[in-house]
């Protein structure tokens, strides 16, 4: 069986976020993280900081739209707080 991960990454050069969607998230982190991903080369290397699963690939990619909205970032902010007070730059 199929799972499709949302994830979001923090890039450790800029501080920024980039999220994504994939069905290996292992494979994916490390892809981004080799520079094979044109989008996100310029910002290597880069740490998981949240993810989640679904069985269903347009949840997933519904899910990734969302989280990419002002409102979707800030349910990601508030769902990671403690990560991010603990890692403030």
């Amino acid at each position: 069986m199929n799972y499709y991960y949302v994830y979001i990454l923090k890039s450790l050069v800029d501080n920024n976020f980039y999220t994504g969607y994939t069905t290996n998230l292992k494979k994916r982190i490390q892809e981004h993280n080799d520079g094979l991903s044109k989008s996100t080369k310029n910002r290597r290397p880069f740490e998981l900081i949240y993810f989640e699963g679904s069985k269903n690939i347009k949840d997933a990619i519904r899910r990734e739209k969302y989280l990419k909205t002002t409102y979707g970032k800030r349910y990601i902010k508030n769902r990671i707080k403690n990560y991010l007070d603990e890692n403030i730059t």
